[in-house]
């Protein structure tokens, strides 16, 4: 199977290692460097359906980078979009769900599989809308996040709460719901919802149950804001 290792300290590239035959597919315009032993194609994985259910599940282009070991070994080195970390997870005995931008690579083992949602998460979560993706088969999948990333165990009894926009991506056995206040006061959708608004708090995601999630320290939504008033 491909090696996946994250390399370098600020910003780090997704370094892999593929033997003769092996394989991979990543993010479109992933790829920095490969060795002259390796082919890449852009290739719409899974079929066209497929492809379009990711685009709106998790913001992927609709064609994915496929790299493959023909003429020898050779290794590569893959970089995501946004600036921050990228951790590798393996997938088989846990299966993942993927917040929007997360993915960055893939071994050929694994499937992005995607699914709906409830109708809350849906409107207000910032984890794909109506479809969300999540893995399947076994492998590694590397994932990144902007600013540094952190995993979180969550345990029957302790419910986590984060913000929508911190998570990167979370074990598919753990039940999430979204909520629009994280006090534990009474009170309508409506009035917790203007509660968020005027408190700066925004929308969280509750996690409960067993299993582990991957955060981010940075939103990307509130970075851009300020940049944009920044420049403006």
């Amino acid at each position: 199977m491909p090696t996946f290792s994250v390399t370098g300290d600020v910003d780090p590239f997704l370094h892999v290692s593929l033997k003769q035959g092996e394989k991979i597919y990543c993010e479109s315009d992933a790829m920095v460097m490969m060795e002259a032993t390796l082919d890449l194609k852009g290739k719409i994985t899974g079929g066209i359906g497929s492809a379009l259910m990711r685009r709106f599940a998790n913001g992927e282009s609709f064609f994915q980078q496929h790299i493959e070991a023909v003429r020898g070994e050779g290794d590569c080195l893959l970089s995501p979009t946004l600036p921050g970390a990228v951790q590798v997870i393996e997938v088989g005995a846990r299966q993942y769900m993927l917040s929007d931008g997360a993915f960055v690579a893939a071994t050929s083992g694994v499937e992005l599989k995607v699914r709906t949602q409830s109708l809350g998460n849906a409107l207000f979560a910032q984890s794909g809308g109506f479809f969300i993706t999540e893995t399947a088969g076994s492998g590694q999948v590397a994932v990144s996040g902007f600013g540094s990333m952190s995993q979180l165990e969550v345990t029957p009894g302790k419910d986590v709460v984060i913000d929508n926009s911190h998570v990167v991506c979370w074990d598919s056995s753990l039940h999430y719901e979204i909520s629009v206040t994280t006090g534990g006061s009474g009170g309508g959708f409506l009035s917790n919802l203007v509660n968020s608004q005027t408190s700066g708090e925004g929308m969280v995601l509750r996690f409960s149950g067993s299993g582990k999630i991957l955060v981010c320290s940075r939103n990307r939504d509130a970075f851009l804001s300020w940049t944009q008033r920044r420049a403006s």
